[in-house]
C-alpha cells in the first residue's frame, strides 16, 4: 500500500490521523488501527526523506565535481 502513495499523500494522511486521534472521540479499536497506520506512514516518510537526502547529497557532489572540472579547464 505505501509504495503506491507519494510523500505528500502520506503526510496528508498522517495529519488526518493525528487530528482524528487528538479529538479523543474514537473507539479504542479504531484508535489503535489508526495509530498503527500512522506508524507505518511515519516509517514510509522517514524512508522517503532519507532517499531525498541521499539524492540531494549526490546532486551537490556532482555539481561540485562539475565546477571543479570547469575550473581546471579554464586554467
Amino acid at each position: 500500500m505505501m509504495e503506491k502513495i507519494t510523500f505528500d499523500q502520506a503526510m496528508k494522511r498522517l495529519n488526518e490521523i493525528v487530528a482524528a486521534l487528538d479529538k479523543n472521540e474514537l473507539e479504542l479499536e479504531k484508535a489503535i488501527l489508526l495509530f498503527e497506520e500512522g506508524l507505518q506512514l511515519v516509517n514510509f516518510c522517514e524512508s522517503k526523506l532519507k532517499g531525498f537526502e541521499n539524492k540531494i547529497e549526490q546532486l551537490l557532489k556532482n555539481s561540485e565535481n562539475q565546477t571543479e572540472n570547469q575550473h581546471e579547464t579554464d586554467i
